[in-house]
């Protein structure tokens, strides 16, 4: 599914508004590629377009987007899972400014159910078996969140929100470009009471980009970008914990390099590190607070160069190191390091006008199970320039075992050192209409993912443990469309029709709708005024009785948002939103209820 044009100037209201520039995506093939030219299902969403469309943070920007079904545990700050074409919640992989987020042993889901969306980035998702080029974890795809470069004249932005369930943030940004240096910062901080007894969010986003150019083949860099967040987690709503917190800290930080050695090899260089601490605390009448702190340390190179081997094929290859450590002194009780080494390779190959072809091989070694291997081909063809391409894709991918999983150790339970990663074979074909005048696209797209070995506990043997056992199915259609059907009007359509099935024990996976819809629109008004709507439905799940831990059928929702902005003057804008605007109630999860009706109104102020 591919978004074909950037965000539309606010105030634009005629016929004869600048076109749209197709985007040029990254993730797909680790190079700077025009949409057109993939032959992976890609989205691209950039910060401009989610600040337009009032989107707060990345889990609602998901939400929008074909084959990704999100399982929230509640309110603002909980945990959020996202099962990407169906893939199991740990099977996905988030890359942040260049390094990975997640692991077996280092969680997405507070982040994700947390962290705002930051106007300074972009991001891509790219669905299917994605490890050839990014390792383990990526099974369902992989999700790219990335710092923009500053650039043009130095510029400021000031805003601040505020309304229901006592819900107040602010924002600093600033970007712009200097002679040879380029930056870009923002700081978003806030907090909001949420609807249930001790369901407080408190959080505190931010990130920055430093660029310099040293001369005409080296560039270089540094990002740094955290997430602060303390959430007051009731659990499901038979429970109603009146005490219980949880506290994320999760710091990642890049340093890298962009050089050119000749016309024809280029290549990039990046050091990165991640600091996570997450604490849980559970204090109980009469008994002494439980406190279970989890911390993940990582060390990161990854290499890549780039050799244009004529005007039809580009040669890509390179090196990621790792090295990670995790302390956990909750259940497992783990103290762990792993070191990881892979080398990857991807060639593409125009053999033909408006042909485009990749293949890759990658060999992900880990010292604590060993080595896999993993292979991925795509191809694309413009039948039509510019009005009609088809594509298909096929990859193998795999996730790695925990150090839970392995080496974990308790009065009941012990870790099988001899686990084998699970593994993934996946494929997909689809098509892509495109408008006339770069007005935007229609996709659909056919897949299907195998998984076996997956990893399983099992405790009816004493002590219990894990093994290589059960197999899965996902396979289903992704329909969608993002296209300006007027002058200064956009409207957007993802629907996904998901089978999921767990083969070895022939039941339904859990938490994935067989129907999933997405819709917006938006119209600039004129006179400085803007509208914007937005509905998502959900149909036929099942899901966990937080009760009887049985398997329900959950009952369908649909949810709708409104929104609208005014422009007082060049600098000066005002906005106002109301999210469940119908005040629908309903469990994104079982036993966990989302917030109903609430409205929010803010200013944003430009220098």
């Amino acid at each position: 599914m591919l978004a074909v044009f950037a965000g539309r100037p606010v105030g634009a209201q005629d016929s004869t508004e600048p076109l749209p520039l197709e985007p040029v995506v990254v993730t797909a093939t680790r190079n700077p590629v025009p949409a057109s030219e993939v032959g992976s299902s890609v989205d691209f969403m950039s910060g401009a377009e989610l600040a337009r469309e009032q989107i707060q943070s990345l889990r609602d920007a998901l939400g929008g987007i074909a084959g990704a079904p999100l399982a929230a545990s509640g309110a603002p700050g909980a945990v959020t899972s996202l099962f990407l074409r169906g893939a199991n919640a740990n099977q996905t992989l988030f890359l942040v400014d260049g390094i990975r987020l997640n692991d077996p042993d280092t969680d997405y889901a507070v982040w994700l159910g947390g962290a705002a969306a930051s106007p300074a980035d972009t991001v891509e998702v790219v669905r299917g078996p994605q490890s050839t080029l990014y390792g383990a974890e990526g099974m369902g795809g992989v999700v790219a969140v990335q710092t923009q470069k500053g650039n043009g004249e130095p510029s400021a932005t000031v805003a601040l929100e505020g309304g229901s369930f006592g819900t107040i943030r602010g924002s600093v940004g600033a970007q712009g470009a200097r002679g040879a240096w380029g930056y870009n910062v923002w700081v978003q901080d806030g907090t909001t009471d949420n609807q249930r007894p001790n369901n407080r969010f408190t959080d505190t986003t931010y990130t920055l980009r430093l660029d310099r150019t040293v001369n005409e083949k080296l560039s270089v860099g540094l990002t740094w970008r955290g997430f602060v967040g303390r959430f007051g987690s009731p659990g499901d709503r038979f429970t109603n914990d009146p005490d219980n917190q949880d506290r994320e800290q999760n710091q990642l930080a890049t340093l890298f390099g962009e050089f050119k050695v000749s016309p024809a090899w280029s290549g990039r260089v990046t050091l990165g590190g991640q600091d996570r601490r997450f604490v849980s605390t559970n204090p109980t009448p009469g008994q002494p607070t439980e406190i279970t702190a989890v911390v993940n340390r990582r060390a990161v190179l990854d290499w890549q160069n780039t050799i244009q081997a004529g005007s039809d094929q580009r040669i890509t290859a390179g090196l990621t190191a790792e090295r990670s450590h995790t302390r956990n002194d909750g259940f497992g009780d783990i103290n762990r390091s792993q070191s990881l080494l892979a080398f990857f390779a991807e060639d593409e190959w125009t053999p033909a006008p408006n042909v485009f072809l990749t293949g890759g091989l990658r060999s992900d070694d880990h010292d604590t199970f060993g080595r896999t291997t993993t292979g991925r081909v795509t191809a694309a063809w413009l039948i039509r320039p510019r009005t009609l391409k088809v594509r298909a894709s096929y990859g193998t991918a795999f996730r790695a075992p925990g150090f839970l999983d392995l080496y974990g150790q308790s009065a009941y339970y012990q870790g099988n050192p001899h686990l084998q990663p699970e593994h993934s074979r996946g494929w997909d074909a689809g098509v892509d209409y495109y408008l006339r005048e770069n007005r935007g696209t229609i996709s659909a797209t056919w897949f299907e993912n195998r998984f076996r070995d997956l990893i399983v506990y099992d405790f009816s043997v004493f002590p219990g443990t894990t093994a290589n056992v059960d197999r899965a199915r996902t396979r289903g259609l992704e329909l969608s469309t993002r296209a300006r059907w007027r002058p200064g009007g956009e409207v957007r359509l993802a629907y996904t029709y998901l089978e999921a099935e767990n083969l070895t024990q022939g039941i339904r996976l859990l938490r994935r709708p067989r129907h999933l819809l997405a819709l917006g629109l938006d119209q600039d008004l004129g006179a400085g005024f803007s509208l914007g709507a937005g509905v998502q439905y959900v149909a036929d799940r099942q899901d966990v009785d937080p009760v009887t831990f049985g398997t329900i059928q959950t009952p369908d929702y649909s949810v709708a948002r409104v929104y609208a902005a005014w422009a007082a003057g060049p600098r000066v804008t005002v906005k106002l939103r109301c999210e469940n605007a119908l005040d629908k109630h309903y469990e994104p999860v079982a036993g966990y209820p989302a917030l109903g009706a609430a409205i929010y109104g803010g200013v944003e102020v430009k220098f």
